[in-house]
């Protein structure tokens, strides 16, 4: 993977924690915006840990350009920014995930193993800004339930709401990941969805948690 920041002692701290995991190595570090994006073109990394404030090109636009250029590389969103211009923006970019700079160590490793998976990662406070301006949006009328979902569906999705991976709510529920996944197959075929956020919005719609309880 390749990390972009401008600090040199964040990269050089999140090398290290990195590191330390066998499945995961950093191939390159990036200073800046254009770098970043010269740098993920030469070495075509799995996974990229993107900063926001960067010189030369913020990292909205360099991950723009990767998406474009690189659209199997994985964008995972790492700042201190929680705005919602900065998160829609990002998203819009094609960011597979966003967290905020206190989120611990652990968090982040399995954060970017989840988005190296196909997974979609959003810090809780981020997840709540998304789902609010998503739920604002649509229209309120859905189609009826195919049928109800049963109290271990319920609480999977409560955790996918919660911006959780996969492997975040098997060990959350003592279960194993191909269990959770065939969960999530099965509320997206029980609410006619085809996405996390689509099941999320339509669980909120039909008030089976509520936005604030996310997170």
């Amino acid at each position: 993977m390749v990390i972009a920041d401008d600090h040199a002692l964040v990269r050089e701290g999140t090398k290290h924690i990195l590191e330390r995991e066998g499945d995961i190595q950093v191939v390159g570090e990036a200073a800046d915006g254009l770098e970043a994006v010269r740098l993920v073109e030469a070495v075509r990394p799995n996974v990229v840990l993107m900063d926001i404030a960067m010189p030369r090109l913020n990292g909205i636009e360099a991950t723009r350009s990767i998406k474009e250029r690189c659209p199997e590389v994985a964008v995972l969103v790492l700042t201190v920014h929680d705005d919602d211009q900065y998160v829609h923006a990002l998203l819009e970019a094609g960011a597979a995930g966003y967290l905020i700079k206190d989120v611990p160590g652990r968090r982040l490793v399995e954060a970017i193993r989840a988005v190296h998976a196909g997974e979609s990662i959003l810090h809780g406070a981020v997840a709540r800004k998304v789902l609010g301006r998503l739920l604002g949006s649509r229209e309120g009328t859905s189609r009826p339930v195919r049928e109800p979902l049963t109290g271990r569906e319920l609480e999977v999705l409560k955790l996918a709401a919660s911006g959780l991976s996969n492997k975040e709510i098997a060990a959350a529920l003592g279960l194993s990941v191909r269990t959770v996944q065939t969960h999530l197959g099965h509320i997206f075929g029980k609410l006619g969805v085809a996405s996390r956020t689509e099941a999320v919005i339509r669980g909120l719609r039909e008030g089976w948690f509520r936005l604030e309880e996310v997170g």
